[in-house]
């Protein structure tokens, strides 16, 4: 039937009139659309050639309509015919009138675009390729006809170029001889066609392209032209091969620098390619490039202010205001020339430094030094493109210090940051010369360097807000001013306001609050949304203190709130207002809620109504915390019952978030609102509040607890409140403690909520009591309980215990210490947990009135059970922080005459140890001296367990007696054993902790004599080192960053497989490998990177990646898992340093994702594998995410294989939507 339809449609095609052939060709687009659409060997013959014959129609529009059915037929016919199809158009293009060669190209660009399978595209290349070259250098081939083959020839080598391999050699000849063409567009169009082939050239034809284009430019007789077409080929080859053009650079880059400097006056276009190839090699060949990089920083400094044909008169730092009277004078004389072009020099000069900035971390410091003060000069800029990429050059400064010294303080005068401190006056000087520009475009850069100002330095602004306020009001007020601006200035606005001190502010807001206030007026809603934001802002900076800040604030209260109520009231505007209107309004009656007491019944409504509407509710409940937590204690009579109401109602919500709003919100209401609520809401409360507690989100759980401890807090609440919560929270609780992830503040609140209850009077000590240790049941159902649930259930004992009273806690001891006599030889939980209960009470109150219980614990060492015993060290060392002066002493005797129970007394003594470091108490002198001796005797224990604890204690006693063990740590460094060697460096490293302590300083200088063990003979050792380096860079980088110049080469020399320390274990009947230098290997990558976080512009990344990261993702299922998270943070944080070498990282990643596991792998192996691949395709996604990263075919081949494997693509996605 469609055959029938079809003959008919041809017929119509051929026919005279035009209107009849267009609407043929029309229906047959439309039948070859069809999915259905299906013809024998015949009908495709006639398809063929009649479209062939419609693409030379004299009515435009036909051919145009015929070109379209190409795209469908190709995909549908079989391979000769669309071979046949190639050849013609070929014919056509080459041979055929000139009227018809457009359309032929066309055609021919279809045909490639829509081959999708390699047997078709190696078919049609044989037909295409020969005669493209014969297009290209065939003799008597007009221009016209070398363009279009160089256009069809680039298309088909971006696609199959490596289907092409055979002919590269013959193409590239062809091509590089067409790069002397006496015509521009022929050169131009040949660049591109060589850039796309060489992404899939050899190494060698790779080398021999760039020779030759290298010889073209060091032959003095070429011709300017053909010169500047050699320089752009070279920028253009390095942007296709990205790494690969590393070796050349030796040849190229004195050859372009060259050219920079001696190029003739009015050669401005070879300055720019020059400097243009030059920013692709710092980006794409950043290891190769790193020789020359002081040599271009120089050149791009020079260029930055290249303007031949104008002089700058204008004295640089008279910046008063008669230079605004001047203005515009000034314009109406500056100098105008359409010919001058020495502003794309500048212009290339602006991006080649930004290139080497991002490329180059390590150069900070000298570039705040060289070229910072360029950049702030150079804001004068005439050209205002050039000026915008002046700007962005210098966030990228500004945003590279950022990265680079993130958390760090500017310690020394050649740090980053000190180095910009000293340059802020310049830079504002700078910046609001430009804010009084005309140019709208001007004044938005100026604020977008402003906002990254700010961003990088909080406070750096503080000594001249005043000079930067008219350049806001301008922007605000100005008639001409675009919605674009007026948001930049409003962000940078709102950043400076939330990062200074109020009181630097206080002269200027009459100036800053008039523009502010009428922006909220505006009708575009970001401007709006903005300007409330900074409303925000502005009410914090008014009035930062309640009690009185010296700064009278009461003229502004009202207008504020006038602004923000006109759009509070106001229905029909973005969600975006309506959110910034409800937050802004909250913190203005927290703030000034005692000067509007008249206003309150008029506003408090409205929020209470927003809290009803579903886009709003989450907005308005926050705001009511705002309020409630105001020590103004606003008076929410007219609303506090219908809130409260609501809020009640929330808590059945499944919206999570509204939820913990929710919670937090009535909490801060029933605390300061107390009086006014009827305890009867309580109950509500309680009865919802028991659903929300459950392991499942510890952190509603905590929230929930924290309200309920609240509740029965409160003195007037009914005795049915303390009912209801035994009833309804209670049994919650207690299934809650029995759960092994129960942590941090959950646990926190899960105790308050046990000490709340034995408060409230109508809950009995002794049912509480029994209750939890009856949760430590082990119960048929579930079986035992989880070790950390006993840790939970002994520390909510404890706080029981002290909230009840001493008698309560004595008889407490009395219980749990007869449990412990009673049950000596049993492995019972009760026998645990009594333990871990005596230690959790000992820790929190002195037990010495109780006799013997030192002795009565120690004797639990003799079980046969781990558990217990860990459990008995754990109880003594608690027990001894109670009361020191007793029970240390005991601990160090014992530890001296009892060889057996060595290591679990070394365990008692680090609980007190790291308890003591923690509360920052202190030892006794000869305490501190038996200790060491004690602890140094056994550095060099055979057990490994015994010297990680010995470590422990003696990282943590130098928190507290810095100046003793530095110097002892530092003499065991050369110790004769290695064990001993590695314990004091593991030691150093427990002794490194997050906040600032008195060790750092007396470590400082001695750092090296640790950390220079990483060169040590015995692999524990060098680990030992590695880890403390990880902890050093994690926690205090400051006191490292010196050492790791030297540190880094040899961190990066333990990440190779070392072959010696692989040997082979014979088992009998098989041989089994074992690679001692895998901890090693792993440790070393765990460490880079932690550096990479936090001591960037240390790390050189390009020579990092090649060869040892490379190598890494090669390695054991356990280093690869760290280089696959490093090569995910290079891509973020140094992509341009991963896309130079992203061919040579795909193999190993690729290989990974295609591993399958033996057929008879246990799960196990199944599940780390699945891990692996996950693992992999994480990296791969943050790869997918550098811009050009498509320029790697290599790279490109694996996105392919994943798009084409569901199981791997299902995957992809997911990870890349987490």
């Amino acid at each position: 039937m469609a055959n029938i339809t079809l003959t008919g449609i041809l017929e119509k095609m051929t026919g005279k009139d035009k209107d009849y052939r267009y609407m043929a060709t029309s229906d047959l687009l439309n039948e070859l659309n069809k999915d259905t659409f299906k013809a024998d060997a015949e009908l495709e013959i006639k398809l063929a050639n009649i479209i062939i014959l419609q693409l030379d129609d004299a009515a435009g529009d036909v051919s145009g309509l015929a070109v379209k059915c190409l795209a469908p037929l190709v995909r549908k016919v079989s391979e000769p015919r669309v071979v046949e199809m190639t050849s013609k158009l070929c014919d056509k293009l080459l041979n055929g009138k000139d009227q018809h060669r457009d359309i032929a190209s066309i055609a021919l660009k279809t045909i490639v675009a829509e081959v999708s399978t390699k047997s078709v595209a190696q078919s049609i290349l044989v037909c295409l390729s020969p005669q493209l070259i014969n297009g290209i250098t065939g003799p008597g081939m007009s221009s016209e006809i070398k363009c279009e083959c160089l256009d069809i020839l680039c298309e088909i080598l971006h696609k199959f170029g490596n289907l092409m391999t055979s002919d590269h050699e013959l193409l590239l000849s062809a091509l590089l001889s067409q790069l002397s063409s006496n015509q521009a567009s022929i050169r131009k169009k040949t660049v591109a066609c060589i850039a796309s082939l060489s992404s899939s050239l050899s190494d060698d034809l790779l080398a021999r392209a760039t020779v030759q284009v290298v010889m073209n430019l060091k032959n003095k007789a070429t011709k300017s032209e053909l010169t500047r077409t050699n320089i752009q080929m070279i920028g253009a080859l390095s942007r296709a091969v990205g790494y690969r053009f590393g070796p050349h650079l030796g040849d190229t880059v004195p050859v372009l620098i060259n050219y920079c400097t001696s190029a003739s006056e009015n050669d401005e276009e070879l300055r720019e390619y020059s400097l243009q190839a030059l920013e692709s090699f710092l980006l794409r060949c950043p290891r190769d490039i790193s020789f020359y990089c002081d040599e271009i920083l120089h050149l791009t400094l020079k260029y930055l202010s290249y303007d031949p044909n104008f002089t700058d008169t204008m004295d640089e730092d008279t910046d008063d205001e008669q230079h605004e009277e001047e203005e515009d004078d000034e314009s109406a004389n500056e100098y105008t020339d359409d010919e001058d072009a020495s502003w794309k020099v500048r212009r290339a000069a602006a991006k080649c430094l930004a290139a080497l900035i991002v490329s180059r971390p390590e150069m900070l410091s000298k570039l705040y030094e060289e070229a910072c003060p360029k950049l702030i000069d150079r804001c004068k800029e005439r050209e205002e493109n050039v000026k915008m990429d002046v700007f962005n050059t210098f966030i990228e400064l500004l945003r590279q210090t950022g990265n680079v010294t993130k958390g760090q303080i500017d310690v020394n005068e050649t740090s980053p940051r000190w180095l910009l401190k000293q340059e802020v006056p310049k830079i504002v000087r700078s910046l609001n010369r430009q804010l009084r520009e005309k140019s709208i475009k001007t004044k938005v850069g100026a604020f977008s360097v402003l906002k990254e100002l700010v961003v990088v330095l909080p406070d750096c602004l503080a000594d001249h807000i005043g000079s930067l306020i008219p350049g806001i009001e301008k922007a605000l007020n100005d008639k001409s001013s675009t919605s674009n601006l007026k948001i930049e200035a409003l962000t940078f606005t709102r950043l400076v306001l939330s990062s200074h001190s109020p009181p630097v502010f206080h002269p200027y807001i009459k100036a800053l609050s008039a523009p502010v206030l009428s922006a909220v007026g505006e009708r575009y809603y970001k401007v709006t949304a903005e300007a409330l934001r900074v409303c925000g802002e502005l009410v914090r900076v008014v009035r930062p203190q309640i009690e009185g800040s010296g700064f009278d604030f009461r003229p502004y209260v009202h207008p504020i709130y006038k602004a923000i109520m006109s759009r509070l009231i106001n229905q029909d505007q973005d969600q975006e207002v309506k959110e910034c209107a409800i937050s802004c309004m909250g913190l203005v009656v927290s703030t000034f809620g005692d000067h509007l007491n008249a206003d309150l019944p008029a506003c408090l409504p409205v929020l209470v109504d927003r809290m009803g509407n579903e886009i709003t509710r989450l907005t308005a409940v926050k705001s009511f915390a705002v309020i409630a937590a105001s020590p103004l204690k606003v008076d929410l009579s007219c609303v506090l019952g219908q809130v409260i109401a609501e809020l009640t109602a929330f808590l059945r919500k499944a919206n999570r978030a509204l939820r913990q709003a929710t919670l937090a919100t009535l909490n801060s209401l029933i605390v300061a609102y107390a009086d006014k609520i009827g305890s009867s809401g309580y109950e509500v409360i309680i009865v919802e509040l028991s659903a929300l507690i459950s392991d499942s989100d510890l952190h509603m759980t905590a929230l929930a607890l924290e309200l309920c401890c609240t509740l029965m807090g409160d003195r007037r609440s009914s005795p049915n409140v303390g009912l209801a919560v035994r009833n309804k929270v209670l049994p919650q609780a207690l299934t809650l403690i029995k759960s092994p992830l129960l942590q941090g503040q959950a646990l926190l609140a899960l105790q308050n909520f046990f000490a709340a209850l034995v408060y409230s009077a109508n809950t009995s000590f002794d049912s509480l009591l029994e209750s939890l240790l009856a949760s430590a049941k082990p119960s048929p159902q579930s079986g035992g309980i989880a070790k950390q649930a006993l840790h939970s259930i002994a520390q909510c004992v404890a706080v029981l215990c002290l909230a009840a009273g001493d008698q309560k806690c004595s008889s407490t001891v009395r219980m749990l210490t007869q449990i412990l006599k009673d049950d000596i030889s049993s492995n019972s939980a009760k026998q645990h947990l009594a333990l871990l209960c005596l230690g959790e009470i000992g820790r929190r109150k002195d037990l010495s009135a109780h006799e013997n219980i030192e002795t009565i614990v120690i004797e639990s060492f003799q079980s046969p059970f781990e558990e217990i015993k860990s459990a008995a060290s754990y109880a003594l060392g608690n027990i001894a922080v109670g009361n020191l002066p007793k029970y240390l002493p005991f601990i160090l005797n014992q530890i001296d005459n009892q060889q057996k129970k060595q290591y679990l007394l070394l365990h008692s003594l680090k609980e007190v140890i790291v308890r003591q470091s923690v509360d920052k108490a202190e030892f006794q002198e000869s305490s501190v001296e038996k200790i060491l001796n004690l602890l140094f005797n056994h550095c060099e224990s055979e057990e490994e367990g015994v010297r990680n604890v010995v470590a422990e204690c003696l990282g943590k006693i130098a928190l507290i007696e810095p100046a003793k063990l530095v110097p002892a740590l530092k003499v065991r460094t050369a110790s004769r054993t290695a064990f001993t060697r590695a314990t004091v460096v593991i030691a150093v490293k427990y002794s490194i902790v997050e906040r600032p302590e008195k060790i750092d300083e007396i470590i400082y200088p001695e750092i090296s004599s640790f950390l220079m063990l990483i060169t040590d003979n015995d692999r524990h050792v060098r680990r030992a080192a590695v880890l403390a380096l990880n902890t050093f860079a994690h926690n205090k980088p400051n006191l490292i960053k010196g050492l790791l110049p030297d540190l880094l080469p040899l961190l990066y020399d333990q990440t190779i497989v070392k072959q010696e320390l692989i040997r082979t274990v014979d088992l009998g009947p098989f041989k089994h490998t074992v690679d001692d230098g895998l901890e090693l290997r792993k440790a070393a990558f765990e460490c880079v990177d932690t550096l990479l976080d936090s001591c960037l512009d240390q790390v050189n990344p390009s020579s990092f990646i090649v060869p040892y990261l490379r190598s890494g993702l090669d390695d054991h299922y356990d280093v690869k898992m760290p280089c696959h998270l490093i090569l995910s943070k290079l891509a973020d944080k140094c992509p341009s340093a991963v896309l130079a070498v992203l061919d040579s990282l795909v193999d190993p990643l690729q290989k990974t994702i295609n591993f399958k596991p033996k057929q008879d792998a246990v799960k196990q192996e199944v599940d780390r594998n699945e891990d692996m691949i996950r693992s992999a395709l994480r990296a791969i996604v943050a790869l997918n995410r550098i811009s050009g990263g498509d320029c790697s075919v290599k790279f490109k081949n694996l996105m392919n294989e994943i798009s084409k494997s569901p199981t791997l693509l299902e995957k992809y996605y997911s990870i890349r939507n987490e």
